[in-house]
């Protein structure tokens, strides 16, 4: 197996656009890879455009009738109606919709393959991470679900087992619903509590099917938590199940969205507290799966301030070249940021916050402490039909 990371990225994954309005810019692509650049990380790493998903693949996940759909937007987008999802506030059509979703689902798909056949040990698609869309409708500002696809694909090609860890703040709803059945698929959220974020599901009693009891792990936290608070629930549920789970593969989402900054939610976690989990991603698939690693992006509207610096990180710790914190970013890539944004861009990798640090869930909880229900409502709720102590 080549020890080599794969970056994955096609220029026109920027042609994502639902519009001068809509708060998922395409800028936070374009800044991110100039950014990966202006560090010298994509010397680190193998730079490799795949295929868009073609029909086959897309209906791993997706139904005919909605992929048809989508064509038939991305045709004449004053068509769609808000049927399917498509033509709403939230996932308007546009031109070439279905081309680059497809695009960039088969970047997601692509990185899985390598990984699988043993090209690379860890492969990045920032691009993706588009965890919302159904197999028959779009939802919240996603199209095709490239997270999903990657997955089926693994199980199409022989995997037995593969996990899903899912960090952004809204909760992952698509690939859940895609593998509610599956017993080989084990999705696990960590997310703003349903109550007060879109989409308004990931309650902790969210578990799987009948038949795929404890193959879902929500953790709904608290409006306004932050870096101790994320990372002491990461710690006190993900290393465990996937101990118990043992992936072939590990997939990950990195929604930026988490943070402080970001416009569309409420958690207040900082850039270093996002590298640390990227770190803890990272370990956490060579000591279960075998280094094998595939890494998304997802959600953040911060495009400028946030975005570009957590999944620069993302791809350091893939290629093995992890960017030290306290890393002065090139002036070069601040004046792109200025000429395509009118907007000053950040000085530093870091929020001034690293080291993180956090307390273990072993010392102890809190039960009147909001964080600590959050954690153990959600291992109370799944814990023991894996067999594990909650």
């Amino acid at each position: 197996m080549s020890g080599r990371a794969q970056l994955m990225w096609d220029e026109a994954v920027t042609g994502y656009d639902f519009g001068p309005e809509h708060p998922m810019d395409p800028v936070r692509l374009a800044l991110t890879r100039s950014l990966v650049g202006a560090l010298g990380l994509d010397r680190e790493v193998e730079v490799v455009a795949a295929r868009p998903a073609g029909e086959s693949t897309l209906r791993l996940v997706h139904r005919e009738d909605y992929i048809d759909a989508v064509r038939a937007a991305s045709a004449d987008p004053r068509s769609a109606d808000g049927s399917y999802g498509l033509g709403t506030v939230d996932d308007p059509a546009f031109a070439g919709m279905h081309e680059v979703s497809a695009l960039i689902a088969g970047q997601s798909v692509g990185a899985a393959e390598a990984v699988w056949r043993g090209d690379a040990l860890h492969a990045v698609n920032f691009a993706g991470g588009l965890h919302h869309a159904m197999p028959g409708a779009a939802s919240g500002f996603c199209v095709y679900n490239d997270a999903a696809l990657a997955i089926a694909r693994l199980l199409e090609l022989g995997a037995e087992r593969v996990a899903y860890v899912d960090v952004d703040v809204h909760h992952g709803d698509g690939v859940q619903a895609a593998f509610w059945e599956d017993p080989r698929v084990l999705t696990v959220s960590l997310h703003e509590h349903p109550a007060t974020l879109f989409p308004q599901t990931g309650w902790p009693e969210e578990t799987g099917a009948d038949c795929a009891e404890g193959s879902a792990v929500n953790v709904a936290l608290p409006a306004g938590t932050g870096d101790a608070g994320w990372l002491r629930a990461f710690h006190a549920v993900v290393p465990e199940v996937l101990a118990d789970f043992r992936p072939q593969v590990l997939v990950t989402q990195h929604g930026a969205d988490t943070h402080f900054e970001d416009p569309l939610a409420h958690l207040a976690v900082s850039l270093d507290a996002q590298r640390a989990v990227q770190v803890a991603c990272h370990e956490l698939a060579h000591e279960y799966a075998g280094g094998r690693w595939v890494a998304l992006g997802g959600g953040g509207y911060a495009v400028v301030e946030v975005v570009p610096r957590s999944w620069a990180h993302l791809v350091g710790v893939a290629a093995g070249r992890p960017v030290e914190p306290e890393t002065v970013i090139p002036e070069g890539w601040r004046q792109e940021v200025y000429a395509r944004t009118r907007q000053l861009g950040p000085m530093r990798m870091t929020d001034g916050r690293w080291p993180v640090s956090y307390a273990s869930w072993e010392a102890g909880y809190d039960p009147a402490d909001r964080l600590d229900q959050a954690v153990r409502a959600a291992r109370r709720a799944v814990f023991p039909l894996r067999g594990l102590l909650a």
